[in-house]
């Protein structure tokens, strides 16, 4: 996906050479580094790893987007707003910590998002999970493909009645994975074919994966079918779908039945 150079960047400014794609992909590994350094020799583990990973990683990338994009807005949840979110058509929207009480448990699962919005669409995302080593980043990511696996991310808790619909009506064994991050780059990995969410995230919870998992040409909408439009007034992003175009009818059917 291409990155839209900042506005106001110059050739001898602190944007100079660094496109907004390579920009996010550096933050979230770099947040998911200082987070693998909170766990490291399990010297905190609970809530003070959690509140100590949240605190960290936010503090680093705060301090990262002033100094490489000062002009752009910010919505974060471990943080104010920056900037003028209304009147910004950039937006940064950003979860330090995806997932905390995974990392407060010592599982993999959690993650990283960054993801710069344009006029409310996500132009440069990327998702890191750290603990497996990976980064996905929608300015360097090749579609997915290969067999269907029959498969569908759900909660650890057990997913929501729409989730269970849609595994119901389409024969998807459910796995579970922990945060919403993770649920997605399982789709953009090929380990499940379908993520479908109702029952209430923020923007941040899903702003990245959903950017990356566009890139890789991955179907993602409401459930009811329509755009996903963040920097929202109020940025409660309640439900989405993000499944294989191959069956994005068909869940997209299923979901009508319900929703």
């Amino acid at each position: 996906m291409s990155s839209i150079p900042a506005r106001g960047a110059s050739a001898s400014g602190p944007d100079s050479g660094l496109s907004d794609g390579e920009l996010a992909a550096r933050i979230a590994e770099g947040a998911g580094r200082i987070l693998l350094g909170v766990r490291h020799g399990g010297l905190l583990d609970g809530a003070l790893a959690g509140n100590a990973g949240d605190q960290l990683a936010q503090a680093w990338i705060g301090a990262a987007l002033r100094r490489r994009r000062p002009h752009d807005a910010v919505l974060s949840e471990e943080a104010e707003d920056v900037g003028d979110r209304a009147t910004n058509d950039r937006v940064w929207i950003i979860d330090p910590l995806d997932g905390t009480s995974e990392f407060r448990h010592g599982t993999d699962d959690w993650a990283v998002h960054v993801a710069l919005t344009v006029d409310g669409r996500p132009t440069a995302a990327a998702v890191a999970i750290p603990a497996r080593g990976e980064l996905f980043r929608s300015d360097d990511i090749e579609g997915v493909g290969g067999p269907l696996t029959h498969r569908i991310a759900v909660s650890r808790f057990g997913g929501s009645y729409e989730a269970a619909h849609v595994a119901n009506a389409l024969g998807l064994q459910r796995v579970s994975i922990g945060s919403a991050g993770a649920k997605a780059m399982a789709v953009v990995r090929g380990d499940v074919d379908a993520y479908v969410h109702a029952g209430g995230q923020y923007e941040w919870d899903n702003c990245a994966p959903v950017g990356v998992c566009a890139a890789a040409g991955l179907h993602c909408s409401r459930l009811d079918g329509s755009e996903i439009v963040y920097n929202q007034r109020i940025p409660y992003m309640p439900d989405f779908v993000i499944c294989r175009t191959e069956i994005a009818d068909d869940v997209l059917s299923a979901l009508r039945g319900v929703w």
